[in-house]
């Protein structure tokens, strides 16, 4: 058996482990255009199931992980008072990692596999004809803007400022996120000694982000600020997850708003249940083909698309709450914080996302 990846980011890389272990034969092709995706300063919040599923199934990553164990959130007019608070007995919530570590260990890995061949330059018409599942990673190749284009988007007139501050050390594994009165703030620890900046400022102006930083930070002693860098907000659902035998995957499939960290836990959570189907046809002697496409569309597309709306009303809400600056709605946030079966809820959504 032999499948086609588009793309070398993670979400290629790390799909092509999976099908590897299962002695499937993956040619990732990719464009020779050299790009900066394996920025220092940008890290991943991985949920603890998709951890386990992860070190259990894929390829384990344990020695890379910085554990969150404790979520602390504030608003602008509570600034000094958590309005939520989730915690799992100091047991690992989720956990963070730098993006480039990863990558480089899954792509020193993956060289190692007599499974997996590594090609350039994407000949559309040659791959059609030799390849009868095609996953498809790559945002920016002509397959994505001929047959992948028709979306449902929202842009947040929003810019995401990254970087990451070194700092004195601390007890460092509790994540804090400000809902501030330009945009959410989180601060994500790395490290004893460092912690990655995300900051969501509503408006495409200019701003001078490190006094920002400095005016919410109320826990770290700061040494340096790494120069950040910065991206512009849009959210994203394809309408159609396939053309033919050429499946659209990650990023490309569903894009969200950073302020939650979801992005790359649905796709492992997509990779999962393709993994399902795979092993199914594997096991009755079935080709791995088109049938895939379709029946990957029907499982998932609903569900990512209401897990979508779900990250989308809670930066909605939380924005709401910021304009208005309602001492009674926070009250009431707080008390729904404390009711436990709320908590366990909210908890099993970060990390599972939707269960059906």
């Amino acid at each position: 058996m032999k499948v086609c990846i588009l793309g070398d980011g993670l979400t290629s890389l790390t799909f092509a482990k999976a099908l590897v272990n299962k002695g499937i034969v993956v040619d990732i092709f990719s464009n020779n255009k050299s790009r900066n995706i394996t920025d220092k300063i940008r890290t991943i919040g991985i949920s603890k199931s998709n951890i386990e599923f992860l070190n259990k199934d894929i390829l384990n990553i344990e020695k890379f992980l910085w554990d969150i164990n404790k979520i602390e959130i504030y608003s602008e007019s509570s600034i000094n008072e958590k309005i939520l608070n989730f915690n799992n007995n100091n047991q690992r919530l989720f956990s963070i990692v730098k993006n480039y570590k990863l990558k480089d260990y899954f792509l020193s890995n993956l060289k190692k596999n007599k499974f997996i061949n590594f090609k350039k330059n994407i000949n559309f018409e040659l791959i059609k004809k030799d390849y009868k599942l095609i996953i498809n990673c790559d945002s920016s190749n002509v397959i994505t803007k001929k047959f992948f284009y028709n979306k449902i988007n929202k842009n947040y007139k929003s810019n995401a400022y990254v970087t990451i501050i070194n700092h004195k050390r601390i007890k460092n594994n509790t994540a804090t996120q400000i809902f501030t009165s330009k945009g959410p703030l989180a601060f994500l620890p790395v490290s004893e000694n460092e912690t990655s900046i995300v900051y969501s400022i509503r408006g495409l102006e200019k701003i001078d982000l490190l006094n920002l930083i400095k005016k919410y930070n109320k826990k770290y002693q700061i040494l340096k600020i790494i120069n950040p860098k910065n991206f512009e907000i849009y959210s994203s659902n394809l309408r159609s997850y396939h053309y033919k035998n050429i499946l659209a995957f990650g990023d490309l499939l569903h894009k969200l708003h950073p302020h939650a960290g979801q992005g790359f836990n649905m796709t492992l959570r997509d990779i999962k249940e393709i993994l399902d189907m795979i092993d199914v046809r594997i096991e009755n002697g079935l080709e791995l083909d088109r049938t895939i496409c379709s029946d990957f569309e029907k499982k998932r597309r609903h569900t990512n698309h209401l897990f979508s709306q779900g990250i989308d009303f809670l930066y909605e809400f939380f924005k709401f709450e910021s304009e208005i600056n309602n001492y009674a709605l926070n009250k009431t946030i707080k008390f729904l914080g404390k009711n436990q079966i709320i908590n366990k809820l909210a908890t099993k959504f970060a990390d599972r996302g939707i269960v059906v």
